[in-house]
């Protein structure tokens, strides 16, 4: 998949997106007052420990800004972080995260069979191979609509984190979970329109509990 995104080229890529951002400024100017600011939501968040890992579940409510539903909408892929913290309680309060996990779901639209795509590229942290296991490889699925894509993006269902070795059992712990519109990986003509628009800094606030005793 080395010089694709999403089935095109990165030529194509950025003159799509040379051609959205046009498009958007002139929606932008037409509609401003129809636009949808959209709306990312950490509704629920566990943790369970299986085979010596701690892994995470959660519930997030994703809604697209009008904008980047509409960049979606004109092939250029978008990619949503969502991020896993395991804090130490004791400093808490320098919001340290001890052991991360990142996962991005590139989120894409495949025109002609009106499909909507979400690849999983392999997550990025603390001892990641380890945890997860050596892979390149992207999980790939499609779905009907931006809205089954976006829900199932947004159920996060047994993703390992760290190994219970890795913690200190005399210490207490805080999870947190959120979800984060990534700007990084936007073609830059929409990646120069997403700065000036601050609908396009879109993510969920923070959603935290208690490990679950060790």
């Amino acid at each position: 998949m080395a010089g694709r995104v999403g089935g095109l080229k990165p030529a194509t890529v950025w003159a799509t997106a040379a051609l959205a951002a046009f498009l958007l400024l002139c929606a932008g100017q037409a509609g401003a007052q129809a636009e949808d600011e959209g709306k990312f939501e950490a509704l629920e968040g566990g943790d369970e420990l299986v085979d010596g890992i701690y892994r995470v579940n959660g519930k997030i409510y994703l809604r697209l800004p009008t904008d980047a539903a509409m960049t979606l909408k004109s092939t250029v892929p978008l990619t949503i972080r969502v991020e896993v913290q395991f804090l130490n309680r004791l400093w808490f309060w320098w919001d340290n995260a001890e052991f991360e996990r990142i996962v991005r779901y590139r989120l894409s639209y495949y025109a002609l069979a009106d499909r909507y795509i979400v690849e999983v590229e392999p997550p990025e942290g603390d001892d990641a191979d380890a945890v997860w296991g050596t892979t390149d490889s992207y999980e790939r699925q499609t779905f009907p609509t931006l809205g089954a894509a976006l829900e199932h993006i947004g159920l996060i269902e047994s993703l390992p984190v760290v190994e219970a070795t890795e913690l200190d059992r005399n210490l207490r712990y805080d999870v947190r979970i959120r979800a984060v519109l990534d700007q990084d990986g936007l073609p830059g003509p929409i990646r120069w329109l997403a700065f000036w628009r601050p609908e396009w800094s879109i993510s969920s606030e923070w959603l935290s509990w208690r490990l679950d005793a060790q």
